[in-house]
């Protein structure tokens, strides 16, 4: 088992996998800036300023002025509007990593296009055309 552990390891992929993840870490702090600071605001704007993250009920029954203060008095509550916004937050992250993934195979298309093709140059008869020529020269 420890010998099949470190041919694991050794392939290289473990590497790529942990490059992966310290770089999708530090990607989701950008992308939750990106939804955090520029997008919210932008639907705010379009919804009247309205928070999401707001909407709840409490299942209690009771009225609370916040979702913190039903949470403080330690009341179930369904918290539908950050439920919501983790499905947007998801939504805006799912379409920023598939840009990204595009621009990658984009680049590596590029990267992987051909040159052009020289024209094929005719260098004249091959090996196997002399010899054939010269064995019906000899039959003659």
């Amino acid at each position: 088992m420890i010998n099949e552990f470190k041919d694991f390891i050794a392939k290289g992929n473990v590497m790529d996998m942990a490059v992966g993840i310290i770089v999708g870490a530090a990607f989701t702090g950008i992308v939750q800036s990106l939804v955090g600071d520029i997008i919210n605001p932008i639907i705010a704007l379009f919804t009247g300023g309205i928070d999401f993250s707001g909407w709840f009920y409490a299942l209690d029954g009771e009225t609370y002025a916040s979702l913190e203060t039903a949470m403080e008095s330690g009341a179930p509550v369904f918290a539908v509007g950050k439920f919501a916004m983790a499905v947007i937050n998801f939504f805006i992250i799912a379409f920023v990593v598939f840009m990204l993934v595009k621009m990658v195979n984009r680049i590596k298309a590029a990267a992987e296009k051909p040159d052009e093709v020289a024209p094929e140059v005719h260098s004249g008869p091959s090996q196997l055309d002399v010899l054939l020529e010269i064995r019906d020269a000899l039959k003659k």
